[in-house]
Parts: C-alpha cells; sequence; structure tokens
C-alpha cells in the first residue's frame, strides 16, 4: 500500500520518485487534465461566471492512471510547480477525482517545493498544507478573461475585418508596442550633426585622444555643429591653437554585481549572450530543474525558473560565499552578505531567484553530462548567482580638460581602468541597445598634470546622423513588458511565440518586425477597443489579479466590472459600417501603404487607369489595395507597403491570347493575394459557373509569361509517367502550398526551383521515396480491391483504407503489421476520417468529457456535460457558416 504523488511532468515525477522510494507512487499530470471547450458558452458571464469544464483524452487517462493507484492508498499529495498556475493543475485534479467519488477516505495534501533536491523533496512531504483559494481564484480570473475576449473579439474582427482575428489580451498589447516602434521608425527623420576630435600627445609622446566641448566660449551640445561648413570652421580653430592640460580631475567609482536571474532576466540576458528564443530558455531551463542524470542519480540542477523574485535562501548564499573564498580569495567575499529587492512592477510570486540547487556543482563538473544548451545555460545561471554575492569592482575614471591660450576652446578625454576586478572575474552583464561613447570611458589615459603642454597631431571633423529608435529584441520586449507589467514570469515565452506563429510579427536579425496583418489588427483595435489595448488598463487589470491571489479582492467582482465595460463596447461596433472601418485603418496606415515618393509624385494614383485613388478595401478574405474606380479599375494590390517594386503585372489585366480548343481568352489578373490565371469570364446568367483559374507559381513574371506556360498550368494536374516499381501513376499539380508530385493517396512536395511543368519521373520518385518511407501498402481490401495501408503518425502508427482508419500501439513496429491484422481493426476500432480529407496523423478522437462549474459561483448553478458530436449528429435547422465555424476555432485559439 503506497500514497500517491502527483507532478506534472514524467521527468519531474522520476527524479522525485528516487527521492521518496516504494512508499509512494509518483505519477504525472502532463500539465492540466481538462481545460474550458472551447466553444461558446463555456464561461458564462450571466450565471456569475460559472465555467464548464472538459476532460480531454489525454486528461482522462492520466485520471484514470492516478485513481487506480489510489485504490488502497490513505494520502494524495498533489505536488505540481510552486505558482499560480501549479496551484490550479492540483485543484482540477483534486476537482475531477471529486467528482468521480474517488477521495472518499483519502486525505488530500499539497505540497510545493522550490528546488528538486532530496533534502527540499522530503522537507516538503513533511510540511503539507491546504490548497490556496486565493491562488486558484485568481487562476480562474485570468483564464475567464482570456477566454471571454477571445470569444468576443474574434467574432467581431472577423465581422468587421475579414482575415483577421485577435492575438489575446495580453498579446494584442505586446503587439501594440512592436507596431508603434515601428511606426516610430518611420516616421523619424534623421538630424544631421558633427564632432571633432583632435589627436594629441603628452610630453613624453603618449598619444590620447580629446572631443571638442566648448568653442570660442560657447558650450557644445550635440547639434551645435550642424553643418559641414560650421563642422570644418571648428576644426580648423582647434589645429590653429595650442592647449595644455587645465584640469586633471580624477575619482574611484564602485560597481555593484547584478542580482541573480528571475524569470524574465534570464530570459533576456539568454537572448543577448547565448542568442536563445524565450521559449528555448524557458525549456531547457525546465530540464535543469526537473533534473538530469549525473552519476547515476537524478539531479534538480538549478531551483524553480518562473519567479520574479531576486532573495536566495540563507544556506545558498552562506554555500556561495563560501565557495567565492576558496575559487577566488577572501578579498572577493563581501564583508556581509548581499540583500536584493525585487523593482519589477506588480511582483507577486514569493520564490526564489533562479540559481544552482548546490554551487558545488560548477559548469566544468557537470558539462559532461549535459546537452549544449543545457551546458550554456547552466553556465549562465551559475556565474550570475555566484556573480550576484561578490565584491563590487572598483574603477578609477580619469577626466583631462584641455585648454587653448584664451581658455575660451576646450576639448575633454575620459578613460577608466579597473583598480580591483571584484565580480567582473566571473561575470559581467550583456546589454540590449548600446549607446555610443561607453567605449570612450575604457580607454586607458597616459599620465598627465596640470600645465602640461600638449602636442597636436591631427584634428579630425566627423559627420553623424541620430537614429530612430531600436526595434524590440525578444530581450528588450521582455524587459518593456515587465517594466510596465504586463504578462508574467510564466506568460512572456509565450506571449512571444504567439505572435510569431500567428505571422503578426517575424524576427530579423533578432529583431521583432511587424507583419501587415498584425498592424491592420493593431490599427483595427486602437481604433475601436483602444482602452483593451492600453498598457495602463492590462497592467491595472494585472494588479487587480495579483489583489485576487493576495486575498485582497473578490475574483467575480472584478470579472462582473470589466465584462460590464468590455461587453458595452463590442456592443457598439453592431452598428459600425466597413466604410468607418476602412476609413480608421486609412488614417492609420495610409503612411505606412503609400508612403511619399522622391519624385513628388503622389503615391495613390492608380498604377493602371492612371486616375483612380488607391486605398484600402476590404474583401471577403481580408484586405488588398484597390483602385477608386473600380469596377472599370479592376488594380488590385496585396496589402504590402509599396516598395516601388513591382509584382510582376502593370496593367489590373493582360490578355496572353485564346485557348486553341475553347477560343476563350488566357488572361492574367492580380487578386488579393497575387497573381492568377483565367480561361473566359464567368456567366453572369449562371453565378455556380465559374472559369477555370490557377495561381501563378512564384518567380513567374506576369508580364512576360507565355501563353503554352498559362494552357500548361491551367491543365494541370499532369500525368508524369507510371511509377518504375510500382506501376502506379505520378502526377504533378500546384497546390495551396506549392507544387506537388502524387501518386495514389501519397503527396511528395517539391521544391521551389522545381518547375511544375516540366519535373521529370526521377525527380518525382525521388520526392515521393521520402513520403513513402513512412508508408507501407499491405495488400487489397477484399471488398473493393483499394489499398490497405499502414502508416505513421504524428502520435503513433495506424492503419488505413480509403477514409477508414485505425490506431495501432505507440511500440507497434510497422513491418510487423499483416493484411489480416489491419481487416480485423478495421472492422472493429476503424473510423472515418473527419470530411474525407486526406490525413497523415491519427489518434482516437472520441473524447471522454467532465464538466463542473466553478467554485464560488452562483447558487447550484446548472451542471452540463460536453460530448463531442458525430458528424452524423441529428440535422440544425440552420447550417452554421464556415465563417462562424472558423470564428469558433480562432476564437478558442484566442483564449489561450
Amino acid at each position: 500500500m503506497t500514497d500517491v504523488v502527483v507532478v506534472e511532468s514524467p521527468a519531474k515525477a522520476k527524479t522525485i520518485n528516487k527521492y521518496l522510494g516504494s512508499d509512494y507512487t509518483v505519477l504525472a499530470s502532463f500539465g492540466h487534465v481538462r481545460d474550458l471547450p472551447p466553444k461558446d458558452g463555456s464561461v458564462r458571464p450571466d450565471e456569475n461566471f460559472a465555467m464548464a469544464w472538459q476532460t480531454d483524452e489525454r486528461g482522462s487517462k492520466q485520471i484514470s492512471a492516478i485513481a487506480k493507484a489510489l485504490k488502497g492508498a490513505k494520502n494524495l499529495y498533489l505536488a505540481t510547480d510552486p505558482d499560480r498556475e501549479g496551484e490550479a493543475i492540483s485543484w482540477h485534479v483534486r476537482s475531477v477525482l471529486e467528482d468521480k467519488k474517488l477521495l472518499k477516505n483519502l486525505t488530500v495534501h499539497r505540497v510545493t517545493f522550490n528546488e528538486i533536491t532530496k533534502s527540499a523533496v522530503q522537507a516538503a512531504m513533511a510540511a503539507p498544507r491546504e490548497l490556496d483559494q486565493p491562488l486558484i481564484d485568481a487562476y480562474l480570473a485570468r483564464r475567464a478573461l482570456d477566454y471571454l475576449v477571445g470569444f468576443t473579439l474574434s467574432p467581431v474582427l472577423w465581422r468587421k475585418l475579414p482575415g483577421s482575428r485577435s492575438a489575446g489580451r495580453v498579446q494584442s498589447v505586446a503587439l501594440r508596442l512592436i507596431c508603434e516602434r515601428e511606426a516610430e521608425i518611420e516616421v523619424f527623420k534623421p538630424r544631421e550633426y558633427w564632432s571633432v576630435t583632435g589627436g594629441f600627445k603628452t610630453p613624453a609622446q603618449a598619444a590620447f585622444q580629446a572631443k571638442l566641448t566648448q568653442l570660442q566660449g560657447d558650450k557644445l551640445d550635440q547639434f551645435t555643429l550642424n553643418t559641414e561648413a560650421l563642422a570644418f570652421a571648428a576644426r580648423d580653430t582647434v589645429r590653429a591653437s595650442s592647449f595644455t592640460v587645465r584640469a586633471v580631475e580624477r575619482k574611484r567609482t564602485k560597481r555593484n554585481p547584478p542580482p541573480p536571474f528571475t524569470t524574465s532576466t534570464l530570459q533576456q540576458e539568454a537572448s543577448r549572450k547565448l542568442g536563445m528564443s524565450a521559449q528555448t530558455t524557458m525549456r531547457t531551463a525546465q530540464q535543469l530543474y526537473e533534473g538530469v542524470e549525473i552519476g547515476g542519480e537524478t539531479v534538480g540542477l538549478i531551483t524553480y525558473m518562473r519567479t520574479d523574485g531576486v532573495t536566495m535562501a540563507q544556506e545558498a548564499i552562506a554555500s556561495i560565499r563560501g565557495h567565492i573564498g576558496q575559487a577566488f580569495g577572501s578579498e572577493y567575499v563581501p564583508t556581509s552578505p548581499r540583500a536584493y529587492a525585487t523593482k519589477a512592477k506588480n511582483a507577486q510570486e514569493a520564490h526564489e531567484a533562479i540559481r544552482p540547487t548546490e554551487i558545488i556543482r560548477t559548469p566544468a563538473h557537470v558539462s559532461a553530462t549535459l546537452t549544449p544548451d543545457q551546458k550554456r545555460l547552466y553556465d549562465l545561471i551559475w556565474k550570475r548567482s555566484v556573480a550576484s554575492q561578490m565584491q563590487s569592482a572598483e574603477m578609477d575614471q580619469v577626466a583631462v580638460t584641455l585648454a587653448d591660450e584664451s581658455g575660451k576652446t576646450l576639448l575633454r578625454a575620459t578613460g577608466s581602468t579597473i583598480a580591483f576586478d571584484g565580480f567582473l572575474k566571473l561575470y559581467i552583464e550583456g546589454r540590449d541597445d548600446s549607446k555610443t561613447g561607453d567605449d570612450d570611458d575604457s580607454r586607458l589615459l597616459p599620465p598627465m598634470k596640470e600645465g602640461d603642454r600638449i602636442s597636436t597631431t591631427a584634428v579630425d571633423a566627423e559627420q553623424h546622423f541620430t537614429q530612430p529608435p531600436p526595434r524590440y529584441s525578444e530581450a528588450s520586449l521582455v524587459k518593456k513588458m515587465e517594466e510596465i507589467g504586463i504578462g508574467r514570469p510564466s506568460t512572456y515565452a509565450s506571449i512571444l511565440s504567439v505572435l510569431r506563429d500567428r505571422n503578426y510579427v517575424r524576427l530579423e536579425t533578432r529583431r521583432f518586425m511587424p507583419e501587415d496583418r498584425g498592424r491592420l489588427v493593431t490599427a483595427f483595435l486602437t481604433s475601436f477597443f483602444e482602452r483593451y489595448v492600453d498598457t495602463s488598463f492590462t497592467a491595472s487589470l494585472e494588479e487587480q489579479l495579483d489583489d485576487i491571489s493576495g486575498a485582497r479582492a473578490d475574483w467575480h467582482d472584478v470579472m462582473a466590472a470589466f465584462w460590464r465595460d468590455f461587453s458595452a463596447a463590442v456592443d457598439q461596433t453592431k452598428d459600425l459600417k466597413i466604410s468607418d472601418v476602412i476609413d480608421a485603418l486609412d488614417d492609420d496606415l495610409g503612411a505606412h501603404f503609400f508612403p511619399a515618393k522622391d519624385d513628388g509624385t503622389d503615391p495613390r494614383t492608380c498604377t493602371a487607369c492612371g486616375t483612380g485613388r488607391l486605398g484600402l478595401r476590404l474583401g471577403k478574405h481580408g484586405a488588398f489595395i484597390g483602385c477608386s474606380n473600380y469596377p472599370e479599375c479592376q488594380f488590385t494590390r496585396r496589402l504590402v507597403a509599396d516598395d516601388g517594386q513591382d509584382d510582376g503585372l502593370k496593367d489590373g489585366m493582360r490578355v496572353v491570347g485564346q485557348d486553341p480548343t475553347t477560343q476563350e481568352d488566357i488572361t492574367i489578373r492580380r487578386g488579393p493575394y497575387g497573381l492568377y490565371i483565367q480561361r473566359g469570364e464567368a456567366d453572369p446568367n449562371d453565378k455556380k459557373a465559374k472559369p477555370k483559374r490557377t495561381t501563378i507559381p512564384k518567380g513567374l513574371d506576369g508580364n512576360t509569361i507565355t501563353l503554352e506556360q498559362s494552357l500548361g498550368l491551367l491543365s494541370l494536374p499532369r500525368v508524369i509517367g507510371p511509377h518504375p516499381e510500382t506501376g502506379e501513376t505520378i502526377e504533378a499539380g500546384l497546390g495551396r502550398f506549392g507544387p506537388y508530385v502524387k501518386m495514389g493517396a501519397i503527396f511528395g512536395t517539391l521544391d521551389k526551383d522545381d518547375d511544375v511543368l516540366t519535373v521529370g519521373l526521377n525527380r518525382a520518385v525521388d520526392s515521393l521515396a521520402k513520403k513513402l518511407a513512412s508508408i507501407r501498402t499491405l495488400g487489397a481490401h477484399p471488398k473493393d480491391n483499394e489499398p490497405v495501408m499502414v502508416r505513421k503518425g504524428r502520435f503513433g502508427p495506424y492503419v488505413q483504407h480509403e477514409q477508414m482508419i485505425a490506431t495501432l500501439a505507440k511500440d507497434r513496429s510497422m513491418d510487423d503489421v499483416t493484411l489480416d491484422e489491419a481487416l480485423a481493426l478495421l472492422a472493429e476500432k476503424g473510423k472515418p476520417l473527419k470530411g474525407g480529407a486526406k490525413k497523415t496523423t491519427a489518434r482516437k478522437t472520441t473524447t471522454k468529457a467532465t464538466s463542473k462549474t466553478t467554485e464560488k459561483t452562483a447558487a447550484k448553478p446548472k451542471r452540463t456535460t460536453t460530448t463531442k458530436k458525430s458528424p452524423t449528429a441529428t440535422k440544425t435547422t440552420k447550417k452554421p457558416s464556415s465563417r462562424a465555424k472558423k470564428t469558433k476555432e480562432t476564437a478558442s485559439q484566442d483564449s489561450e
């Protein structure tokens, strides 16, 4: 009979099981065991924000494993992470087990530990506590907020701004920061300024440099010398003068070490020094926290990595100070331990800083057992932790002032030397956006004294231009979010990831650049939902969530106040006209999409008709740029800024010739998403009959494409020939994601350099071989003689016949499956692929769902059970539109 301990991950479970021994069974929940169903009504504001929770297949599997282990146990220990999210995971596990009446005669304990070491785990098990309800309430409020914003705002975006969806509650604010920085860069006008620098020698012939700071009695600021004439005149004045040392200023300064890492500072420093993304940093830190194999034992190397605290345990500080004395000498140990205070706005997690669990495990000691990323990150954490308790560095700074004979023209030289390196012996903190001039202070000046006559060797004037503010890097964006109080340690990485995954931003040279679709969404939200993408409002909401976690506010009250104003703002958009949206977006983004031309001509003049005015337009597939003379002029352009380069079609449409069979015109046209070929025209009397169209592949010029090429593309897919081994026909075609080859139900991708009209059999066979390696044909099905295949999917192997599939055990080898076994599985467990679409991965999709309203909701709210319906469920009176379906899907993602 053993007690049961539940943690999040299998790696963590494995490590803790070794520490606790055979008296305990340690199981993983694999994160959350349930979540809000991705559909309307999962959060019900009218019922005091009651929530319906759904347990998916994976969660049900883990709950079943926990339930099985609980048989005969007396205690259940919930040992998930020591933060708000970890508390919520424990609450979900307990709630589901309570629903199933599996906690009778069991005592439920909550235990937390900041590091996965034997002593820390055993100490936590000896001092359990109850679940922290305020932390759970804060989680419920945050989850309800994100869900309601996603499911309420996304439909508005789909209706008023087709093709767009919200980035999420906090993500939208981060996106706004990136877009506003880009707008600052675009309107930035560089200013010219000059500097005058002289080369000099001391009486001992030691060389140094000094900058002009005062000219003939006038102190120079940055823009005093703003023309070449002024700069050269100042240069000539210095060249014609003789200088002596007027003053030598010396002072010793101290530079204190930075505090140990928090989540945000770790992400910033890993980005600057290691080039790691926030996501990679957190994934690697999680591995170091959960434990790695060292000398046959699993050891957690660092403390919990989601924190905004900078304190360290006293025993850890004592251990670090002892190591500093042994490794560097007593002079590197401060008289008293250093104490740090958190400066981050709204810091709420009472955790230690990120530090090594044992300082004696130096990077050199553990490097052989770590992956390259683990090694680099551990080295960074270890050095920062040790440096934070080292002696300050001492710098000798020297400033020398040179004066001409009149004393009215002055130059200044600065330099510094390290008198005592202190913590710099081990660690130097990185910087994001270095300021010019910093290197001057680190120069070493030769000895000089007042009255020394200085000889001039050279004087030069140098032109400069002011620079626009730098784009955000991952490090500087995380720093900015932390400064203004949006996001939390556990969310920084996911915020940045969502923005990239939804193609709202891209990273270029490790800097965020907004995509046009991201700017479009931001412009819409700032125009019509300004309050909800306002940094101050979002930071205030974060403070309220912190008040909930600190038991200073009731989460229902916070939600009610938010929902009252937010739902009213959404209601105001119901009567919003598309023309109002276009006008607002055009006003906000016009300068971006139509930048001023060097020749002074109007950038909005239509290049096709010459008289129309280009502007933003909204179609059912999203926004694009079109001509005001539509429909007479059908010129369109993708929604991208005009960079002066044409995409290959100078007019709105070009006739390339006639189809020799049908005598219909073959035309090249521009649509919202690029160039395409069309045969004939639409029949005005038959709206269902549409002319044949096909996309023009990248690399073909719309002005030079020939009739032969056009007919070839319109005739796709084309037969290449039979497969040399199987004899099956291979075809080439052009799909949504580019050119491809196809043999039966097997598709192979072609490279961008492959010409779909001329690609040969050898190339096609080579492309298909990569797919065939993960597919094995077992034989023909006796009913229809169609092939039965075993395929390697994302979640494991499965067998397939036509649109029917059946999963296999994950550890089952594809080579061992027989036709008879596959036929039996398909007959017993087979299920159709949704919508008859080709699918390369398969798992059982039946979802066992449970639901439970939250605690502290309205009195006895109605309980619901959510089940996944078959595609052949009872017909409804009105079939939802594809747009409605898509809205629900994207709203579900937005609620994350």
